[in-house]
């Protein structure tokens, strides 16, 4: 990948994600001007400014800690210790009602929902790409000796539900196979299919990958992956399939006439079989056909096995749907809730490590913003991360939009305002254990960012020698 493309999916990046920050604080701003408060400061990023300015007496900064941002208001619970001291830190200034904090308040979160609702539109209107393996529930491949395998599960077996709940997806949060592993608890999980007509019930015993003690807890799983087109991506130069005619964007739909539900099957039929030639049906412009290939070793790496080089569509095929804006809206809020569900139960394996922060959701965007239809797929995760500021910060926490709207409802009760000082303590207090907890997150975002998994990801350095001049 270039250096410039590099720059350029980066400013991407801080650009949209700094959009959702603005408009969240926007809304505190308008709230504020429309309810006659004090104003300060406008903030994108915490901490001293890098940069200000200021317009009808508001300062106008950008903070050097790229964490959120806020709007200094002094009238309401202030956070001198992030915020820093204002002109109007030490001046006294007239009270505000306990209504005008609380609507001052929510207009961050409901700005933060109405962005939401736009994106939603956004992706409505223009379509959110998904490959098949995101929506089937038909195993594509099971990982030989694992819990899934052992309990009899196949490739291309229906999974009609986990866990006894009913399933429409491989992946995802809600009504999904992963989430449904995830979430179960006991020994087994059940896992009900169908097959060639039958509906038939397994009991595989979850795993969960090893991990060390400073990395993410590994979660439950049954190793297996859902079925997908062998798409073609790449042909190594002189491999046995380039020469056989394959072309890229062809998908292999079986082998010896027998129907295959991942390209994984296609590599493990030639390690079974390395010295074959192997049949494979092809689908190019809706029209199938058969071709042999003889798999053959690369000169290099010298200690290869036979391969017939290719290189695979790790989506499959992929499609535009245009989901309602109102559904979009809907599902994240019930990812939330699931969220919120698992960290609460206390059977669950989920916990508080397992959450993203800001660096998960810069990763999340730059491999987006990477992607084909990048600029797709980040509006539409807009839509998800939205509705979590907005949820997130309704939380009754001090600090929080919900904490304000806390306080001021303890104010309305009592009749009187928490004291400047005690309010500072508080706000102080919580966004030190807020921020030490967003630390503790990013150490473990950190640990899986992609700088070691893109070489993994890449195509390994084949070569096959070329053709010899007797072939001609």
């Amino acid at each position: 990948m270039s250096v410039l493309k590099i720059i350029f999916i980066i400013l991407e990046v801080v650009l949209l994600f700094n959009l959702l920050i603005f408009v969240h604080e926007l809304g505190h701003f308008l709230a504020a001007r429309w309810r006659g408060l004090r104003i300060d400061r406008f903030a994108i990023w915490f901490g001293k400014p890098i940069w200000s300015t200021r317009i009808n007496g508001v300062e106008y900064a950008l903070g050097w800690i790229p964490a959120g941002g806020y709007v200094a208001l002094p009238q309401m619970a202030t956070m001198e210790a992030i915020e820093g001291k204002t002109e109007s830190s030490d001046e006294p200034l007239p009270p505000v009602s306990a209504t005008d904090k609380i609507i001052v308040a929510f207009a961050g979160p409901l700005f933060s929902f109405l962005l939401a609702l736009v994106f939603a539109v956004v992706v409505m209107t223009v379509g959110r790409p998904v490959s098949e393996s995101e929506v089937t529930t038909v195993i594509g491949y099971v990982v030989e000796g694992g819990p899934a395998d052992q309990a009899g599960l196949k490739a291309g077996d229906r999974i009609l539900e986990v866990d006894h709940k009913p399933v429409k997806k491989f992946g995802g949060m809600t009504d999904s196979i992963t989430w449904a592993v995830v979430r179960s608890e006991g020994e087994t999980v059940q896992v009900k299919v169908e097959r060639d007509g039958e509906t038939l019930e397994f009991f595989p015993r979850p795993t969960r990958e090893e991990t060390r003690f400073w990395q993410r807890k590994g979660l439950r799983q049954i190793q297996l992956a859902p079925a997908m087109s062998a798409k073609v991506a790449e042909l190594y130069e002189n491999g046995p399939a380039e020469r056989a005619g394959i072309q890229t964007g062809d998908l292999i739909t079986a082998i010896h006439g027998k129907p295959i539900h991942h390209y994984v099957a296609v590599a493990d039929h030639i390690e079974a079989h390395p010295e074959e030639p192997v049949v494979l049906t092809i689908e190019r412009t809706g029209r199938p056909f058969e071709v042999t290939v003889k798999p053959e070793r690369p000169v290099e790496p010298a200690d290869s096995t036979p391969k017939i080089g290719i290189v695979w569509d790790g989506r499959g095929q992929v499609a535009l749907i245009y989901p309602g804006a109102i559904e979009q809206v809907r599902d994240s809020v019930r990812a939330m809730i699931e969220t919120f569900g698992a960290l609460l139960d206390r059977g669950s394996e989920i916990s508080a490590q397992h959450l993203g922060g800001a660096v998960k959701i810069m990763e999340v965007y730059y491999r987006l913003f990477d992607s084909e239809e990048g600029w797709r797929l980040a509006i539409w995760f807009s839509v998800l991360l939205n509705v979590n500021l907005a949820v997130l910060n309704l939380l009754p926490i001090p600090v929080l939009d919900g904490g304000h709207i806390l306080l001021a409802i303890l104010e309305g009760i009592r009749r009187k305002p928490i004291s400047h000082r005690t309010g500072n303590i508080i706000q102080t207090a919580c966004a030190v254990v807020l921020i030490g907890f967003m630390l503790y997150i990013a150490v473990f975002d950190v640990q899986e960012l992609p700088w070691k998994r893109a070489k993994e990801d890449a195509p390994p350095e084949i070569r096959f020698a070329p053709p010899s001049a007797e072939a001609h």
